[in-house]
């Protein structure tokens, strides 16, 4: 069945079946998808109520989804069967915005082109972004609204927001009637502004003509060479001392964030010189709050980092043992337990085989990506890469207990109790 059956057009609003569970995939594999995401984790100040929508939703605990202008709609179902009705708002733009975003549309034939071809080009949006107009949605866009009488997002409006990223992947258009205009309305407006009589001469271009920049290209000087990687980071002024704070600051939590900034821009200069195309993929929020606990902290920002996670202190802990580990990769790992089917499953069994002799293999409890040898208190996870990570139970906790490993054998004995410390950690 399409993922648009059951569509009613009608009121300008559009409603999608309820989609199937979501296991063993991205919720947002688009441009629009991944940012609308960000939107709600920018949004959201408990990350356990993303977690917990993202649950929601990964299981198929979201009914049919309703998109209006400035409003998408949907019953959310809690894992005990409580429904809770979900709506998320979204502010409209206005009419003189609206016009702004047509004419940027029609300056360009290759929007158009796209436009008429039914596809929305993310230049255009990115262009719009820069003139003011926002199509996706930023920070304080999406407002929650639930039944269940939570203040902020919830489980159910964050589950709902996720339902929305991949209607998001099949329709970008679904944007242009959240922002208040219907697609095809804004087609034949569209339409009607390009075929317009221009009402006077249009002005001159700014800018130098290209015949003439590429004629002198010969004769500019060249570029100067990039700059050398220093030897170390660069160490922030010391922001304790000296002047009184200002009323809301902290100057102990402002200067370790500007002490891990520096270690994090030096990292990503030193990848880009390398040549390294993913230099410039910045951590999410959530990420990045475990990135800033990995160096040494004063008690307090730690206290906050842990409780603005939604970790706590032991749950930080463990996160940081991750990222020293192996990053967001080995984060992932940490924090997802997600189906592992098909071929992926047939690889995974026939490494397990091949790792031991068949008197020697230890005996598996398999749950989702994770392998756990009950009798010993040591696990392997499954990494999205196809390595293995080492885990062992310590006090009740699930632990990272080494890097990744492409042998399961190999893992599995660095999780053991004596293996020592992981490394790096």
């Amino acid at each position: 069945m399409s993922r648009y059956d059951g569509m009613d057009d009608r009121d300008t609003g559009r409603t999608f079946a309820a989609l199937p569970p979501a296991r063993g995939r991205a919720f947002a594999e688009s441009w629009w998808g991944r940012a609308w995401l960000r939107a709600l984790e920018d949004a959201a100040l408990e990350a356990a109520a993303v977690k917990a929508g993202r649950r929601l939703a990964r299981a198929g605990g979201v009914g049919a989804v309703t998109v209006r202008p400035g409003r998408v709609t949907a019953v959310v179902r809690d894992p005990g069967g409580a429904a809770h009705r979900a709506d998320v708002l979204l502010p409209e733009l206005s009419g003189e915005e609206w016009a702004r975003f047509q004419d940027l549309a029609v300056e360009q034939a290759g929007h158009m082109a796209a436009l008429l071809d039914l596809e929305l080009p993310p230049h255009l949006v990115e262009d719009a972004a820069v003139a003011g107009i926002d199509l996706l949605p930023g920070l304080g866009d999406l407002e929650p609204e639930c039944d269940c009488g939570a203040w902020d997002h919830c489980g159910h409006t964050a589950a709902l927001c996720h339902q929305v990223a991949r209607l998001l992947d099949e329709d970008p258009f679904l944007l242009l009637l959240l922002r208040g205009r219907e697609k095809d309305a804004f087609l034949t407006e569209l339409h009607v502004r390009s075929t317009a009589e221009p009402s006077g001469a249009a002005p001159a271009p700014a800018g130098v003509d290209a015949a003439e920049a590429w004629a002198a290209g010969d004769i500019l000087p060249p570029l100067p060479e990039l700059p050398g990687l220093p030897q170390t980071a660069g160490t922030p002024p010391s922001l304790t001392a000296g002047a009184v704070a200002a009323p809301g600051i902290d100057p102990v939590a402002l200067e370790h964030l500007a002490g891990r900034t520096a270690v994090e821009a030096y990292r990503l200069l030193a990848a880009a010189l390398d040549g390294d195309p993913m230099a410039d993929a910045g951590p999410t929020p959530a990420q990045d709050a475990v990135r800033l606990a990995c160096g040494p902290a004063p008690a307090g920002v730690t206290e906050r980092l842990a409780t603005g996670s939604g970790r706590g202190r032991d749950g930080l802990a463990a996160s940081v043992r991750a990222w020293r580990l192996g990053g967001a990769a080995a984060l992932a790992v940490l924090d997802e337990e997600r189906e592992v089917e098909g071929v992926a499953l047939a690889r995974a069994r026939a490494a397990l085989e091949a790792a031991w002799e068949a008197d020697e293999r230890p005996v598996f409890h398999r749950s989702g990506n994770r392998w756990t040898v009950p009798d010993e208190g040591v696990q392997l996870r499954l990494g999205r890469e196809g390595h293995w990570w080492p885990y062992r139970d310590e006090g009740g906790r699930w632990v990272p207990a080494g890097g990744a490993d492409a042998d399961p054998a190999a893992a599995l004995a660095s999780a053991r109790p004596g293996a020592g410390e992981p490394q790096g950690v």
